[in-house]
């Protein structure tokens, strides 16, 4: 399997691999991660940076990957946004361009299903290697050694734990890990300054408006 981008890889990471299907604990959140992971690519890679809080673009290509390039061009050349308004975005529109890619690649394969003859569902089968990515992106974490993992890793790692991504941690797994959490969330600050606050707002908005909806839709007549 070829590296996976940011996006990519979260997408990956959010696959039940044993029901070969998108784990349904992320369903709500997966659109913004994968925003964020895309932010966090792009400052990595150099095209964009924090100046006072806000995000800017830096001279350079466009990225191959076109949805890179569409959360680059929410930024505008020469200008500045918020980065709540880079993170924000239409989670089925990301998750489209991400899955499409992946299937480009030939590292996902989706297949339509009926159950019961009826019900129409997909699941989606991933290459092997991921299994290696989900090891590697917990060994950040479990191994007590945040140190050592790659920057990449680090931004994964702290992505699965502040969207509390089952597929890769179990409920309440990584709180025997705190030094190492604190440690990957210090560092995701301290190199991409900016990047867990918005993200931090996006999911409290995002949880707040489905908790909304669920209280409007159960309560009585």
């Amino acid at each position: 399997m070829i590296e996976p981008t940011l996006p990519q890889a979260v997408y990956l990471l959010c696959h039940d691999l044993e029901r070969d299907r998108l784990g349904e604990d992320s369903d709500l959140l997966r659109g913004v991660l994968l925003r964020a992971a895309a932010v966090a690519e792009l400052r990595l890679s150099g095209l964009l940076t924090d100046v006072d809080g806000r995000a800017v673009r830096l001279p350079g290509g466009v990225p191959d990957d076109g949805f890179l390039a569409a959360v680059l061009d929410a930024v505008p050349p020469g200008g500045t946004a918020s980065w709540s308004a880079v993170m924000d975005g239409d989670p089925a529109a990301a998750e489209e361009r991400v899955r499409g890619r992946l299937a480009e690649l030939g590292v996902v394969r989706a297949v339509r299903r009926r159950r019961l003859c009826v019900v129409p569902y997909r699941t989606v089968a991933v290459s092997p290697e991921t299994r290696a990515l989900r090891a590697r992106v917990r060994g950040a974490v479990l191994s007590d050694t945040p140190q050592a993992v790659s920057p990449a890793e680090a931004v994964l790692a702290v992505l699965a734990i502040d969207g509390d991504v089952r597929t890769v941690f179990a409920p309440g797994e990584h709180l025997g890990h705190r030094d190492a959490v604190r440690a990957l969330g210090a560092r995701v600050d301290a190199e991409l300054p900016g990047l867990r606050t918005a993200l931090g707002w996006a999911i409290a908005g995002l949880r707040t408006a489905a908790s909304a909806w669920e209280w409007s839709g159960s309560r009585p007549a």
